[in-house]
Parts: structure tokens; sequence; C-alpha cells
């Protein structure tokens, strides 16, 4: 049987933006299960959620993207899972399976995207650290999850990083020139949204020291250099419809790394 994957999506108040996540996620062959955590939102991103067939778990109050994701981890199952963002645009079933691609084929135990509008330092690195879109197996999440309650708000992903370094994981990173994220304050407005950015970085902070920041950048750089290492000339862009094992690693997934210049990580 072909290898599936279950996609998790911690939404807050994205019924505006969630149709088109949800849209590239649809009779996608690759996934099987599609579950998303409605964080305590105000408006109708469950029914959004429900009507496009997703499975809905709903909290209240609002607990922040870190605590949705471990109640939807605590529901997971299968082998691997895809983790989304609920706001992106641009996204397609292809973006999809570039990203599913290194670790269904087993190249990589965990992948990460570098979105478009990324800021610009972390495309001149060629890796956002703090991307939400990523895949990786299910019980690396799980053996994870006991300490997820005692996270910030914010502070999953650079968690995730120091677990996957620490553990010798490879991890991929795939380019999704076409994806993007929309600022904060273009969803909650100007102020609202520097102050939600203002404190993501604080919570990214409280979860992981500066040093350890760092380190990440410096050790996702040198797994850029392995996978350019590892790639084969020949390979080739694929179709959704390509199954798991005839996928190869996509081209655009590869980033060649630039010196690595010091310096505080900045937020997205």
């Amino acid at each position: 049987m072909s290898p599936r994957l279950t996609c998790l999506i911690a939404a807050w108040n994205e019924g505006a933006r969630l149709p088109a996540v949800l849209a590239a996620l649809q009779d996608h062959p690759l996934i099987d299960r599609l579950l998303v955590v409605d964080d305590g939102s105000t408006d109708d991103t469950a029914r959004v959620a429900e009507r496009a067939g997703a499975e809905v778990l709903r909290l209240t109050p609002n607990g922040g993207k870190t605590a949705a994701l471990a109640a939807g981890i605590a529901r997971l199952e299968g082998e691997h899972v895809l983790l989304l963002d609920a706001d992106l645009t641009g996204l397609t079933a292809r973006d999809i399976t570039a990203l599913a691609s290194p670790v269904l084929r087993g190249v990589a135990e965990a992948t990460i995207s570098l979105r478009g509008n990324a800021p610009r330092t972390w495309r001149m690195l060629g890796v956002d650290y703090i991307s939400g879109e990523r895949v990786l197996s299910v019980d690396l999440l799980k053996s994870l999850a006991p300490a997820l309650p005692g996270l910030p708000r914010f502070g999953f992903e650079v968690f995730l990083n120091h677990a996957l370094r620490a553990q010798g994981h490879r991890v991929a990173v795939v380019d999704w020139p076409g994806v993007a994220s929309p600022s904060k304050a273009s969803k909650q407005g100007l102020w609202r949204g520097l102050w939600a950015d203002v404190q993501m970085i604080r919570d990214i902070r409280r979860c992981q020291p500066l040093s350890e920041l760092l380190g990440q950048i410096h050790w996702l750089r040198g797994q850029i250099a392995r996978q350019n290492r590892a790639c084969s000339a020949s390979a080739a862009v694929v179709s959704p419809a390509t199954r798991p094992s005839q996928i190869p690693t996509p081209p655009r997934s590869v980033r060649k790394p630039n010196a690595y210049p010091a310096g505080r990580p900045t937020s997205q």
C-alpha cells in the first residue's frame, strides 16, 4: 500500500483564508485524513472546514498554536503527518507532493518549506527555521507530546527543530516559490499585528535561547548542503498524481547555501 499522510492544521479565525488551503488538499492522492483544530475561533473557521470534508476539533478558549497542535497530535494515527498553516495563499497539490516526497522516499526524516514571501534574510540563507509547513513521522511528534503543554503559545517550531537536531534526523528544505503567508498586520490590523509579532518573538526566545536558534539555522544550512551533495542531476519535478515510490526529489527543493552571516534571527 502506498504511504499516505494525515494533514493537521491549527486554525484561528481563518474562515476567509482556509478554503484555499483545503482546496489544495482535497482529493490529493497522498492525503487520507484531514484534521483541522479550530482554536477558539469567533468566525466561521470550523464550518468552512466541515464543508470541505475535514474532521474538526473545536477548542475553547483560544489557547495558541502550540496548544492547538498538541490537541491534534493526540488524535493522530498512521505513519506520517503533514503540518500546514491555515492562512497560506498560492498553495497547490504540486507543492504538497514536493514537501512529502523526501520523507516518503526515505531520503529525509522531515521536510520544511521555504515560502516565496519568507523574509529576505531567510531567502538569502535558504531556510526559514520557523516555517509551519512540515512533513515528519507521527511517532516523533507523539514522543514530544508530553513536553508540549509546557511550551509558550508560539514555541512549537523551534522546539521541534531542537528535537530533530538533537536526534540527528535528516531534514530536507523544499522551496515553495509560489506560496505565501500573509503578515499578521494584514490580518489583524497594523498595531494588533505588530503586537502579535512581538509576542511571537518573545515566545520563541522563551522556548529556546538565542544560541540555540542560531545553531538551528546553521544546522539547517548544513542539511541543505547535504541535499545538494545527494541530489541527482536527473531529478524531475513531479505531478500530484505520481505514486510516492516514483517521486524524485524536486529540483526546486535544492538550495545552495551562501555564507552564514552572524546576527539575530528575525520574525516572519
